[in-house]
C-alpha cells in the first residue's frame, strides 16, 4: 500500500499524460480550458476519497469481518494494490488506441461505484460475512465459497474502477489546456487535490470505519463516488475529447515482430540499406552498434522492395531507424526497472507489517482517542509531501548553491535507497523492542512506529520523482508521454513479488506466523 497508495503525495508524477492527439475538427477546440477544472478536481477528490478509503483499511476489513488470518490478508492486499498499479498501464493504451480518456474515465468511476456499493452492501447484510469469533475464543468461523466469491467481485470491480481513472483523469485534465504553464498549474492542484483525498481518507474515513461502522465508511466512499460521476458527467459537454493516435508501445512490437521475422539476414553497414521513415527530416536517427540484431526490422531486403512495390512497405516486416532506436532505449532502462522493483519490494512489504504490528500495539493517544491501525500510513503520505516540498524550495537549490550543479536525478534515487535502507533498519529495532513487551500490562505505543514511517516517507521524496524524471528524459520523444505509467507498471510487480516473498519466508521459516507476537518480523525487517 506504501508504494502505490501511502505513496499518494508523488501521485501525481505517475499521471502525466498519455500520447493523444491534441485536439481534431473545430468543435472539440472551442472545448477545454480553465472551466473544466471545477469539474476534474470534484471527480477527482470524490475518487480519492472513495479509493484510499476503502484500499488503506483492506487488512483490518478482511481480518475483523472475514476472519481472515493477518498474514494471508496481507498478501491479498498486496494483490489487490498490485492491480491498483499494473491496470492503469493497460487504461493509458485502451485510451490511447480506441475509445479516449473520458470515456474510459466516465466507464470507470461507474464500475467503481459499483464496486464500493457492493463492498457497502457485504457490510450491511450479515449473511454475506461469516459469523464474528467468539470473545476470548480462537475458533473462528472461515467465509463460505459464496461469500468469497461475493468479496473478490467486489474488490474486483472497485480494484477496475479505481485503476482506471488513474492515468486517464490525469491526462483528460491536462489535455485540456494548451500552454504548458497551464498545464503545469493544473498538476499542482491535482498533486495537492489528491493528497487532500488521501489525507480525509486516512483519518475520517478510516476512523469511521473502526469506531462506527464499516457500513457508514464504505456508504460514505459510495456517496463520494456517485457524487464525483455526477460531477464529470455533467460536465461532459464542455471537456475537449481528444482523438486516439494508437498505442506507441504498438512501434516496439512491430519492431520485435520485424527482427525475428528477419533473423537469418545479413546486418548492413550502409545507411541507404535502411528505412529513415518521416522522422529523416527532422531526426538525425542513425542505428547504433548496441543491440544489432535488432536492426534487422530496419533493414531494406529484396522481399520488403517486392512487397512494397518501393511505396508502402509491410508496417511488421520493415520499422524505421528511429523505431528501432526507440527499443533500444527502452532495453537499456531494463536496470532502472529492476533495481524500482527490488527497492519498491521492501517498502510495499514494509506497509502491510505496519499495519498488523499497530494492530498489536497501543494505539490510545489520550483518553478519548483511539488511532486507527489503517491510518499509521497517514504519517508516510505527510512526510513525503513535506519533504518533497522542502527538496523543492531548500534541499536542491542549497546543494545547487553550494557545489554549483544540480542534483541528478540518479544520485536522487541513492539518497532515497539509502533512507529506505535505514527505515528498514530502525523497523527492525523498534520490532525486537515490541516483542520486549509483549505478554507485559502496558503494550508499545504505536507511536514508536512513526519514526521508520517518517524516514520511508523522505526515501520516497528522493527517488520516486527523480526515477520519474529518470524515466521521462531518458525515454525517446516519441514515448515519453507513456514513459511514466512504466513507472506504476514495474511498482505493480513489487507487490506481486512481496507476496511471493511472504509466502517463501513462511514456508521456511517462523518468522511470519498468523499471531506476529509469536513470530520474528524483526529478522524480517533485516532481510529487507
Amino acid at each position: 500500500q506504501n508504494t502505490s497508495e501511502s505513496n499518494s503525495c508523488f501521485s501525481f508524477f505517475s499521471f502525466m499524460p498519455d500520447t493523444e492527439a491534441p485536439g481534431y475538427g473545430d468543435p472539440s477546440r472551442k472545448r477545454g480550458g480553465w472551466i473544466t477544472f471545477p469539474f476534474m478536481m470534484a471527480t477527482l477528490l470524490g475518487l480519492s476519497i472513495t479509493s484510499f478509503g476503502w484500499v488503506l483499511n483492506l487488512i483490518v476489513f478482511l481480518i475483523e469481518e472475514f476472519n481472515i488470518k493477518n498474514i494471508a490478508a496481507a498478501q491479498i492486499s498486496n494483490i489487490v494494490n498490485g492491480c491498483l498499479s499494473m491496470f492503469p498501464f493497460a487504461a493509458a493504451i485502451l485510451a490511447d488506441s480506441l475509445f479516449g480518456n473520458i470515456p474510459i474515465i466516465s466507464a470507470s468511476a461507474f464500475i467503481s461505484l459499483l464496486g464500493i456499493v457492493l463492498m457497502t452492501l457485504i457490510a450491511f447484510f450479515d449473511n454475506l460475512r461469516p459469523q464474528p469469533c467468539e470473545t476470548g475464543s480462537n475458533l473462528c468461523h472461515s467465509p463460505s465459497k459464496l461469500q468469497l466469491g461475493v468479496l473478490y467481485a467486489a474488490l474486483a470491480l472497485v480494484t477496475t474502477g479505481t485503476a482506471g481513472t488513474r492515468v486517464t483523469l490525469s491526462s483528460a485534465g491536462a489535455n485540456q489546456y494548451e500552454k504548458r504553464k497551464d498545464q503545469g498549474s493544473f498538476f499542482n492542484w491535482y498533486f495537492l487535490t489528491v493528497n487532500t483525498g488521501a489525507i480525509i481518507s486516512a483519518t475520517a474515513i478510516v476512523y469511521t470505519e473502526d469506531n462506527a461502522s464499516w457500513k457508514l465508511g464504505f456508504g460514505l466512499c459510495a456517496t463520494a463516488n456517485l457524487i464525483s460521476f455526477i460531477i464529470f458527467i455533467s460536465g461532459k459537454r464542455l471537456y475537449k475529447h481528444d482523438k486516439p493516435m494508437g498505442s506507441p508501445f504498438t512501434s516496439l512490437i512491430r519492431v520485435l515482430v520485424a527482427a525475428s521475422l528477419k533473423r537469418k539476414a545479413a546486418v548492413s553497414t550502409k545507411e541507404e540499406d535502411y528505412l529513415h521513415g518521416k522522422e529523416a527530416k527532422t531526426s538525425t536517427a542513425i542505428h547504433s552498434k548496441s543491440f544489432r540484431f535488432l536492426n534487422r526490422a530496419a533493414l531494406k531486403t529484396e522481399e520488403d522492395i517486392k512487397q512494397s512495390g518501393n511505396s508502402n512497405y509491410n508496417m511488421w516486416r520493415l520499422c524505421s531507424v528511429q523505431e528501432v532506436e526507440d527499443f533500444k532505449t527502452v532495453l537499456r532502462l531494463l536496470p532502472l526497472c529492476l533495481a524500482i522493483v527490488f527497492v519498491s519490494t521492501p517498502i510495499v512489504m514494509q506497509s502491510s507489517m505496519m499495519v498488523l504490528q499497530a494492530l498489536v500495539t497501543d494505539r490510545g493517544l489520550g483518553p478519548h482517542f483511539k488511532f486507527p491501525a489503517g491510518s499509521v500510513l497517514v504519517i508516510t503520505i505527510i512526510s513525503s509531501c513535506i519533504f518533497i516540498i522542502m527538496n523543492n524550495w531548500l534541499v536542491f537549490p542549497m546543494y545547487q548553491k553550494l557545489t554549483h550543479k544540480p542534483l541528478t536525478p540518479l544520485q536522487k534515487v541513492g539518497i532515497g535507497q539509502v533512507f529506505t535502507i535505514l527505515s528498514m533498519a530502525i523497523s527492525a529495532v523498534v520490532e525486537a523492542k515490541r516483542l520486549k513487551t509483549v505478554g507485559n500490562e502496558h503494550p508499545m505505543s504505536v507511536l514508536w512506529l512513526f519514526p521508520p514511517l517518517i524516514l520511508v516517507g523522505i526515501a520516497e521524496a528522493f527517488q520516486l520523482p527523480a526515477n520519474v524524471e529518470l524515466f521521462y528524459g531518458e525515454f525517446p520523444e516519441s514515448l515519453r508521454n507513456t514513459a511514466t505509467s512504466l513507472t506504476s507498471l514495474v511498482i505493480g510487480i513489487s507487490f506481486y513479488l512481496s507476496t511471493a516473498l511472504i509466502d517463501l519466508i513462511q514456508r521456511t521459516t517462523k518468522w511470519l506466523p498468523n499471531d506476529i507476537n509469536q513470530g520474528r518480523v524483526d529478522n524480517v525487517y533485516w532481510l529487507l
